[in-house]
């Protein structure tokens, strides 16, 4: 297993053998785990598998860790599995606390090192850049980390600086496509009982073609102008301004933005979290059906929270875009449940390629009663309450083969282009059921969707803006 002080490992086969062997061990652990314990009582089942998960949790903290690169940043993603429904309450402890070192902190970088890759990058050292620069990061993550500056009028900044190396080190992970498909394979198997019916290689391949992005800060740099241009004045959407002159491939150099972060938003009070959770219904939405962007990377790190109500909205280094046509066929399946057709929901899905035309089988009217347990926020009575059980009902009901459902998402892939899609709809899902966000979803959904009238007070405030930029 790499330590955190050893350099970056580069090749493919040194990256992939610790890799392999881990999910070797962790799919077998698993599954045999599994079989002992169906006979066991319940006492003796939760303390044998918070256990379990306490050892693979710790295992996979310490080599992801040490690999940075890619498999880091999965590793982030995995960071937020307890507010993402994805592992039982009683286990999710455990995971929080194995991979909370690779978000915030993570091991930083020397401080000669950061002062070569900003004098590489912008020509000069940090101290001549800028008239303040914390030599010591703010932040790290897997590609490079924050630091605090500050310009000769004052004007705080924040400063992402690549850690030498990484790109080298993702380079060699998204060659390496067999490793990257262990390491879904991994995530698939710290989910007891849950066993995504994917395409690994469509998986792995999209996840090379995002990650891949984010190498060159550039790319970050152009997305987040992008939506913030789009948001440009918006009364509660906040997207960070860029500096050009002060960014490159390898350092990007936003405003510094402070707010409450995730676990601090989750302790807030509740007319609080419901507007936050508005928020970003509103934004994951209003992007997709106005814009046909879908920022890919939805993880609760990624938000700002802030007392009046208004959200901060960071990491635009993995972005989908999706085209028209693909947003008009988006729109048939919620029409669909709505309208109670399903003979429309199964082309539906059948058009959006996640299941065969060949396919007689299916079962149209268990498709429906599937697909409308994910619309229950807008077909139950309104207002609705988000919860972290229906969270992780829909991750179920989703994803597990042995479930009650099993004989419909059985039946399912998912299409290289939409790889992302169910991970940020799922996503945004467990955020709000973490919240537990109470609104009127059904009249947002409609209002976004369709152009209905603004439904609430943020709706209002949001037409009002759109109004103003015509």
């Amino acid at each position: 297993m790499p330590r955190r002080d050893e350099p970056l490992p580069i090749g493919r086969l040194r990256r992939s053998l610790p890799l392999a062997a881990l999910t070797a061990r962790t799919i077998g652990g698993q599954a045999s785990q599994w079989v002992r314990l169906r006979r066991a009582g319940e006492d003796e089942r939760l303390a044998k598998e918070l256990a379990l998960h306490a050892r693979q949790a710790q295992r996979y903290a310490d080599l992801m860790g040490g690999m940075k690169g890619a498999i880091m940043k999965l590793g982030q993603i995995l960071s937020f599995v307890d507010s993402a429904g994805l592992i039982p309450d009683a286990y999710q402890q455990v995971w929080k606390d194995a991979l909370a070192g690779l978000r915030a902190d993570a091991p930083p970088m020397d401080p000669a090192l950061v002062a070569n890759v900003v004098q590489a990058e912008l020509g000069s050292p940090p101290d001549r850049v800028f008239a303040y620069f914390s030599p010591r990061p703010i932040a790290a993550a897997s590609i490079g980390q924050v630091h605090a500056a500050e310009l000769d009028d004052g004007t705080e900044l924040a400063v992402k600086v690549q850690y030498p190396g990484v790109d080298q080190a993702i380079r060699s992970d998204l060659a390496n496509t067999e490793a990257l498909a262990m390491v879904v394979k991994m995530a698939l198997a710290m989910l007891p009982g849950f066993v995504p019916n994917l395409d690994v290689r469509s998986v792995v391949a999209e996840i090379a073609e995002r990650v891949g992005e984010e190498l060159d800060y550039r790319t970050e740099a152009a997305n987040q102008q992008e939506f913030e241009a789009i948001y440009r004045d918006h009364p509660f959407i906040h997207i960070p301004h860029v500096f050009d002159e002060l960014s490159s491939a390898r350092v990007l150099t936003m405003e510094m933005v402070d707010g409450r972060r995730w676990e601090a938003a989750l302790e807030s009070p509740k007319q609080l979290r419901d507007r936050w959770g508005e928020v970003i219904n509103r934004f994951v939405w209003a992007s997709l059906e106005r814009h046909g962007l879908f920022n890919a990377d939805p993880h609760p790190g990624n938000y700002l929270f802030h007392e009046d109500g208004t959200v901060t909205f960071l990491d635009f280094g993995c972005v989908k875009r999706f085209t028209e046509e693909q947003r008009r066929k988006f729109n048939a399946l919620p029409e669909a449940v709505i309208a109670g057709d399903a003979a429309a929901l199964h082309r539906g899905f059948v058009a959006l390629g996640f299941l065969p035309a060949a396919d007689r089988k299916v079962d149209e009217q268990r498709l429906l009663e599937w697909y409308r347990l994910a619309y229950e926020p807008m077909l139950a009575p309104q207002p609705y309450t988000y919860t972290k059980r229906f969270a992780a009902d829909l991750v179920a009901a989703h994803y597990d083969p042995a479930g009650p459902w099993s004989d419909v998402i059985r039946r399912f892939d998912v299409p290289k282009d939409l790889v992302f899609l169910n991970r940020i709809v799922l996503g945004l899902e467990s955020v709000l059921g973490a919240l537990e966000a109470t609104a009127d979803w059904c009249a947002i959904d409609e209002e976004i969707r369709t152009g209905a009238p603004p439904a609430t007070d943020l709706g209002l405030q949001d037409h009002e803006w759109l109004v103003s930029r015509r």
